[in-house]
């Protein structure tokens, strides 16, 4: 049996996207180095702000920079915000929009991410787009992977691409309801991998640690994968018998919006690259971290450019990180690509 190709490097057969990607785009506004909340009625100042495309461009830039082919399905709208993440996406990150659509009369969603500390509080303004998943992915390619949100209804789509041979990874959101619903989790019977948060991880599992909710997941999804934000992930991979957990990487943070989708993209690029469980949670590991010390979500992912300078000049000179993560040594392209645009940041003067 052939190798599978590594990350980027697509096999001479290929004929659709490596991943597909769909779901909800929001526009991302930014605020960083925020001491504290405000108290009602008292204004403050930020350090730092930032905006650029959220939501699900999150993972589809993060896979895209990794030099897979990558399309996204989404809903645009007809206003500023649309016209501004359309362009960036397409014309500045070479993601495929074909199965995505300009809503007229619709708003983009827009997200006021406020970042403190390891972590960020979110405040979203929207509505649900006019056109729903199964709809955009309709007329879908055939492709190696697809990174899906799951949502309360079933989505017809995983079911006809996973049909076809299409490895589906998951994801969920927090449940603002607390209902934590285990129906959520009889969706994962068409799913290749599931990468909630320890959060999204016990309430759907009922369980009271991230150790329980694995071993919970692990009976559901071939590849079970649990997020822990600065203290790593853990994971079980049913397909190869693997089981393995990782420290994060120790690393200042600036802003933590979309790290998640950082992980999750990188994942599933390792995951096509055949890589053992152990590097492919370090080297998603390394890329969220990576993603937090810039502004932003989509615009912060690494892509192999930021993973080559980073080893170049820390991980390949400390004899730790050296241990670690020396696996990029032989997986690194020769050619990472030219540095990719960052997040748009108006720093703080005053």
């Amino acid at each position: 049996m052939a190798e599978p190709p590594p990350p980027g490097e697509r096999a001479p057969d290929a004929a659709g996207p490596d991943v597909l990607v769909t779901g909800l785009l929001f526009y991302d506004l930014v605020m960083t180095g925020l001491g504290r909340p405000p108290a009602p009625g008292e204004e403050i100042w930020t350090q730092g702000m930032g905006c650029g495309p959220g939501g699900i461009a999150n993972l589809a830039v993060a896979a895209a920079r990794f030099g897979l082919a990558t399309s996204l399905a989404t809903v645009f709208g007809d206003d500023f915000y649309g016209a501004y993440c359309r362009d960036i996406l397409a014309r500045q990150e070479g993601v495929d929009l074909t199965l995505s659509r300009t809503a007229p009369g619709w708003n983009t969603p827009v997200t006021v991410s406020i970042a403190q500390g390891h972590d960020r509080a979110l405040i979203t303004h929207g509505q649900e787009p006019p056109y729903p998943q199964d709809e955009l992915m309709a007329g879908a390619p055939g492709a190696r992977a697809a990174i899906a949100h799951l949502g309360t209804e079933p989505q017809a789509w995983i079911a006809k691409a996973a049909a076809a041979g299409t490895k589906i990874f998951a994801d969920v959101g927090w449940d603002p309801t607390g209902a934590w619903s285990g129906e959520l989790l009889d969706q994962l019977s068409r799913c290749h991998a599931f990468l909630p948060n320890e959060g999204e991880a016990m309430g759907y599992t009922r369980t009271d640690s991230a150790r329980a909710a694995l071993g919970k997941l692990a009976d559901i999804v071939p590849v079970a994968v649990v997020t822990r934000g600065p203290h790593g992930a853990l994971a079980i991979d049913q397909t190869s018998g693997e089981a393995a957990e990782v420290a994060a990487l120790d690393i200042d943070v600036v802003d933590a919006t979309g790290a998640g989708d950082v992980f999750g993209a990188s994942f599933t690029a390792a995951t096509l690259a055949g890589w053992p469980l152990p590097d492919r949670l370090r080297f998603a590991g390394l890329a969220a971290g990576l993603s937090v010390t810039r502004h932003g979500g989509a615009l912060a992912a690494p892509g192999w450019h930021g993973v080559d300078q980073w080893w170049r000049t820390t991980g390949s000179r400390d004899p730790a990180l050296r241990r670690t993560y020396g696996f990029l040594a032989d997986r690194i392209p020769e050619d990472p690509g030219p540095a990719p645009h960052t997040t748009p940041v108006t720093p703080h003067t005053l």
